[in-house]
């Protein structure tokens, strides 16, 4: 696993999430039941416990204005978790890459500059931060042939909607200590 530290993390999520319509932030775990603390983050009432970078590209939305967790749609926890399943940090490397724009797809790599291998180096710094240990989690059904993976060569997309645009595609890292949440939205 690469090492990791504040500025190596920021400059991966900034790189990689530069075109998307993205939320992309990390709260301090709380509950032994992690789901407990995803709202928490939905509606931005946790800081970074690292201080480490946030991306909100809907933070300024008039959208926003009596509604805290814009653009994800107001869910109790009971609602999320059984929208969330677990995959494989294999997936969830691809799934942080796959986020990089809309539609959910590896092809979305061809619009940066650096080479696939380099990118999944950013991802691999991204997961990086949550440990050996942590655990991955998404609302998206690309599924693969073995349990509790993705398959990115799949035409189509399946997904169970938390936001209020057409597409919402995310990932929920789980730590001991943390839970980070990396979201894109698109119409």
């Amino acid at each position: 696993m690469p090492s990791v530290n504040q500025t190596s993390w920021d400059a991966a999520v900034r790189h990689l999430y530069r075109d998307a319509y993205a939320y992309i932030t990390t709260g301090p775990r709380f509950h032994e039941d992690w789901t407990l603390d995803v709202p928490a983050l939905m509606t931005r009432n946790v800081p970074d416990p690292r201080g480490w970078a946030r991306v909100d590209d809907a933070e300024k939305d008039p959208e926003r204005v009596g509604n805290p967790t814009w653009p994800f749609a107001v869910h109790p926890p009971e609602y999320v978790a059984p929208r969330l399943k677990e995959i494989d940090r294999a997936s969830a490397e691809n799934l942080l890459l796959a986020l990089t724009e809309s539609g959910c797809t590896l092809s979305n790599l061809r619009y940066f500059d650096e080479s696939p291998d380099e990118l999944r180096a950013m991802a691999r710094t991204i997961l990086a931060r949550y440990g050996d240990k942590a655990t991955y989690h998404t609302n998206v059904t690309k599924h693969g042939s073995a349990p509790g993976t993705l398959d990115f060569t799949l035409e189509s997309l399946g997904y169970s909607p938390l936001g209020v645009f057409t597409e919402d595609c995310g990932l929920v890292i789980v730590s001991d200590t943390e839970v980070g949440l990396f979201w894109t939205f698109s119409d």
